[in-house]
């Protein structure tokens, strides 16, 4: 049985909801239909058939990487058009015979984990306020693989060996609550160490936006915005992210990965124009 979105929430799984919301005929759609999109592209429900599953599967994925939700028209004709407004994107689709679709893509990602080193009193307010913004922050721990993001403050008690961890575990973000005094003796001995010069110039110390931070709460607050700014214009690497092709039969930009219909070079919607352009090339 396939799990449901509950489910897929509870156990830290990053997947597209999709709604039809709006239907023109003819589709074999109906306004309420759904279906989830798993990060692999994997389309579980019914969105409608083949043709409209190729759009919602590209747009999802493309959903996934932003984490916007997303009001997704898809109408008849050889070319996209405009959003009418933000949040809006409108696709041609030559595959439907004079019908429309309109679909709501919400976008479920899980929160980023951060590992905060130590159980000092800023530690605390940062774990304590991480969920309110979308994070999920551990205390008392290092870093490991998979980890967004690495905070040391542990007020001078094992810095280096925390943050050489939030480095090797390859964290988006390292941050040290530290003087700037203590802060350069740390990342010294580090290089010292052999520790690349390239990996302790991404480590940010002292951590958070410069809000004139002095309680304990306001360096917690301070270290949650430059964390938010590291995940805002945090980018997914090329081997990653969708890569999308023309069906050179129907025209549909279509998303390239696992279960694509592909034949040498060329993807297509679905097995029904592979075929098609199998004919013709014979």
């Amino acid at each position: 049985m396939s799990p449901t979105a509950s489910q897929l929430i509870e156990s830290g799984v990053a997947f597209v909801e999709a709604t039809v919301i709006r239907c023109v005929s003819p589709t074999s759609a109906r306004p309420g239909d759904r279906a989830i999109v798993l990060g692999d592209g994997t389309i579980d429900g019914f969105v409608g058939g083949s043709c409209a599953d190729a759009t919602v599967r590209l747009q999802a994925l493309r959903a996934l990487e932003t984490g916007d939700a997303v009001l997704l028209r898809i109408l008849p004709g050889d070319e996209d058009g405009p959003g009418d407004e933000d949040g809006t994107v409108v696709v041609a689709n030559p595959c439907l015979s004079g019908g429309a679709l309109e679909l709501f893509l919400e976008p479920h990602l899980p929160p980023h984990a951060v590992a905060v080193a130590g159980e000092s009193p800023v530690a605390r307010a940062l774990v304590e306020l991480a969920a309110l913004v979308g994070f999920r922050a551990r205390l008392g721990e290092l870093a490991e693989p998979g980890d967004f993001a690495a905070v040391v403050a542990s007020l001078g008690h094992g810095d280096e060996e925390a943050v050489r961890r939030g480095i090797e575990a390859g964290c988006e973000y390292v941050g040290l609550v530290a003087s700037r005094v203590r802060g350069a003796a740390v990342l010294e001995s580090l290089r010292t160490e052999g520790v690349a010069e390239r990996a302790l110039a991404r480590v940010r110390t002292p951590a958070g936006v410069d809000i004139g931070a002095r309680t304990h709460a306001e360096i917690a607050l301070a270290i949650l915005a430059e964390l938010v700014a590291a995940r805002r214009s945090r980018t997914v690497p090329e081997e990653v992210a969708p890569r999308a092709a023309v069906d050179p039969v129907c025209g549909m930009t279509v998303r390239v990965g696992p279960g694509t219909a592909v034949a040498g070079e060329e993807a297509f919607c679905c097995e029904g124009c592979r075929e098609t352009w199998l004919a013709r090339a014979g």
